[in-house]
């Protein structure tokens, strides 16, 4: 379908995600800079910044927490920005909804960045927050034992490996991979690529600069810790919840991601919001309406993933 009015008036505004001529420095200040918060935030419970053990030392978390009385399923959260840009504060108002409409802790994951830590820092703190959560989040009034993963974009990249890494290293269990708009593999020739990599607000560009600052050689790029989709197999992987845009240049190997989880059986729900681009789940939940279906399609998977785990 044509591009939604809502997503059109986006990209008049903006016409790119952020210059790529800039450094990492100046890409995070033009981006900080573009960006505004939610002018009324949805109440929680309590919204609590503090740290947890991570590899590189002590690692930022924003925990939310729900209304009544816990322990709570969990959500660990990353945020989007290509592993490069971004913090906690741009998806705030999306953790505070899927906070309320589930009922469930968010741990939103402030990893560390590239170029600074390349691959695979923002990998192994992504993995060491869920372990984290898995195995002591009591501290927070979390049930570390109906724990969910979630993210867009570079965020879903890494909830995505998250899952793999647990998989491959004894656990946690987690329960659902809730991937929006995720970063499956490097920038490449799918359809996607080719027809909304110019014009659609995140750029083929503006990819390609992002992975000359993550990895750390053209090695990693088939390492499926930061590319997902080269990993032999996905077999025995949680169920996952994938959604795209369908002028998101990221929408064909996210969608490729979903089936080759399905075809390694794999429980996997796959939804393209149609006229839509990149960031429509966190990143534009102030600028697509769209964003609003959206969570309560996640709230609702989450919901019952975690009635599953509490059915054992």
């Amino acid at each position: 379908m044509p591009l939604h009015p809502e997503a059109r008036a986006v990209i008049d505004a903006v016409d790119e995600l952020v210059p790529v001529t800039l450094s990492a420095a100046e890409m995070r200040a033009a981006f900080a800079e573009s960006w505004r918060p939610s002018p009324d935030p949805e109440p929680v419970a309590a919204v609590v910044d503090r740290t947890i053990p991570g590899p590189g030392g002590p690692l930022p978390v924003r925990v939310y927490t729900p209304f009544g009385s816990g322990p709570f399923p969990v959500l660990v959260w990353f945020h989007g920005g290509g592993w490069v840009i971004g913090s906690l504060d741009e998806n705030e108002a999306t953790c505070r909804a899927l906070c309320n409409a589930v009922g469930m802790v968010v741990v939103s994951v402030d990893y560390r960045l590239a170029p600074e830590h390349r691959y695979p820092a923002a990998a192994e703190d992504a993995y060491a927050a869920v372990r984290w959560v898995a195995s002591c989040g009591a501290e927070i009034g979390a049930d570390g034992a109906r724990l969910a993963v979630g993210g867009e974009s570079a965020g879903g990249n890494l909830a995505a490996v998250a899952c793999l890494m647990a998989r491959d290293h004894d656990g946690p269990p987690i329960a659902l991979q809730v991937l929006a708009a995720p970063v499956t593999a490097p920038p490449s020739d799918r359809g996607s690529y080719v027809d909304y990599g110019t014009g659609h607000f995140l750029s083929r560009e503006s990819m390609e600069w992002f992975f000359r600052q993550y990895p750390r050689s053209p090695e990693d790029l088939t390492d499926p810790y930061l590319a997902p989709l080269a990993a032999e197999h996905l077999t025995g992987l949680p169920p996952a919840l994938v959604m795209t845009a369908e002028y998101d240049p990221l929408r064909d190997e996210g969608e490729e991601y979903a089936h080759r989880l399905l075809d390694d059986g794999v429980q996997v729900t796959l939804v393209r919001y149609p006229g839509q681009i990149h960031g429509f789940f966190a990143l534009l939940v102030d600028r697509l309406s769209v964003s609003a279906d959206a969570h309560a399609r996640a709230a609702a998977a989450l919901r019952a993933a975690f009635t599953v785990v509490e059915a054992r």
